[in-house]
């Protein structure tokens, strides 16, 4: 038989399964061996969640902008709420008004009809001061003219019918986005060199129509050339397009890449719990680059469009309705990725995070008790969810997380009421375990009555 004796406890040796006895240098030797592999591999675990962190936070704004891209090109409703609120924005309004009233006016030749006027009394004798009281009516007479006109344009732009007619269209031409950022020069929304263009066309006939109808038989003279209204220009459109091709392209599974990238994340890190707080913190972080990029990309935007071109709030207006959808969903993210750093955390061990659940615990405790007084029990399903409090805790959060992986573009509102709901899911569920009657009621799993 071999000896009973253990390097730890007496100095002595150590038998192995094939007869060798293990000395003390030799047992020691194995423990340093064994802690030197665990250490190796505990700093291959933290070397490869870095990477992977790292990997989740650069893709993290990218696959944000690029879901929204993708929204904005492939989903027709989505594309025609982001421009719907042009039609019946004042500064957009006031824009298109101000540039049909003026070709609208420019078509009427107001010194004509008045040198004619002048002529037609000076020959048929009228008194010289009514002559000249002709020729000072030029002025007077342009104004009417573009007074009458602007009330018939704004009826028809600020009419509901305008809006109607304006979903309508960019419902129809919806494709002409996707010419738009792939350089093709068809659609509403073109681009031309490094300008991008809104056709108006049909505003223009419209209005064309109406006016002839008041009795403007001039308005029919109304070109059909310079019917668009520029949008923006930059010098890197051919860049931005090119971006955007790629982006698109990406855009269905760059977001499914990049959430694979931070669960692996946290699977390869050691500690879990504080991966998930680091992540969600990191991603929450690239959400905020991406609000303060949009605020600077503004304001570029707004000091590169000439007045001449877009008066500053109607440029204003287009950058803000066409990027409001990806600040919303930066926003979104931004909470989602608050309130999973937050959870993390008041599962750890810290003062504040025990303190929060040992007053839940007492408040959960309370109203259970209040319920046996009272003289209501939970029965085998308190004692089910007491025992297993673990695990409906963790279906609970995954089921409202599913929710919000479901929900299509979920908001802030929609965070918070996920949010309520598993709270209150949660704190139904404590109550009901606390609830349970007490051991010696006999109702317990397997508890026979004597």
């Amino acid at each position: 038989m071999y000896p009973a004796s253990t390097p730890g406890a007496q100095g002595g040796a150590t038998p192995t399964d094939t007869g060798h006895t293990v000395t003390t240098d030799e047992h020691a030797e194995y423990q340093r061996l064994r802690r030197a592999a665990k250490l190796r591999h505990r700093r291959l675990r933290y070397a490869g969640a870095t990477v992977l962190l790292v990997l989740t936070l650069l893709l993290a704004p990218l696959a944000l902008v690029a879901t929204w891209v993708h929204d904005q090109v492939s989903d027709t409703d989505r594309y025609v709420r982001t421009v719907a609120p042009l039609a019946s924005d004042p500064a957009v309004q006031n824009v298109v008004i101000d540039r049909l009233t003026d070709r609208v006016v420019a078509q009427v030749d107001v010194a004509a009809i008045t040198a004619a006027l002048t002529t037609t009394l000076a020959d048929g004798g009228a008194p010289p001061r009514v002559v000249e009281g002709a020729q000072s009516l030029t002025t007077p007479l342009r104004s009417a003219v573009r007074s009458v006109v602007d009330r018939i344009v704004t009826r028809v732009v600020t009419g509901e019918a305008f809006q109607q007619a304006w979903e309508g269209a960019n419902r129809r031409a919806h494709a002409t986005v996707l010419n738009m950022l792939t350089g093709d020069r068809e659609g509403a929304v073109r681009a031309e060199g490094d300008t991008v263009r809104l056709d108006i066309g049909a505003v223009v006939d419209q209005v064309r129509q109406r006016l002839v109808d008041a009795g403007f038989e001039k308005a029919a003279a109304i070109p059909d050339t310079d019917r668009t209204v520029t949008l923006f220009r930059t010098e890197q459109l051919a860049k931005a397009q090119d971006g955007m091709r790629l982006l698109d392209v990406v855009g269905t599974w760059l977001p499914v890449l990049t959430l694979a990238l931070g669960a692996l994340a946290v699977w390869v890190a050691p500690g879990h719990r504080v991966m998930v707080m680091i992540t969600a913190l990191g991603v929450g972080l690239t959400a905020v680059v991406v609000l303060v990029a949009l605020v600077v990309l503004r304001r570029v935007y707004l000091d590169s469009v000439p007045p001449a071109t877009l008066p500053p709030e109607a440029a204003a207006a287009v950058f803000d309705t066409f990027v409001r959808f990806l600040r919303a969903s930066a926003r979104t993210l931004l909470v989602v990725c608050l309130l999973t750093a937050l959870t993390a955390y008041l599962y750890g061990p810290g003062r504040a995070a025990h303190g929060v659940r040992g007053l839940a615990g007492r408040g959960a405790a309370g109203a259970g008790s209040a319920l046996r007084r009272a003289g209501t029990t939970t029965g085998l399903t308190g004692h089910w969810l007491s025992a297993h409090r673990q695990w409906t805790t963790g279906v609970t959060i995954g089921a409202g997380a599913l929710a919000l992986v479901l929900w299509n573009h979920p908001t802030v509102g929609a965070v918070t009421l996920v949010l309520v709901l598993v709270l209150v899911v949660l704190a139904i569920t404590a109550v009901l375990a606390a609830a349970q009657p007490p051991p010696d009621t006999g109702d317990r799993p397997g508890h026979a009555p004597a």
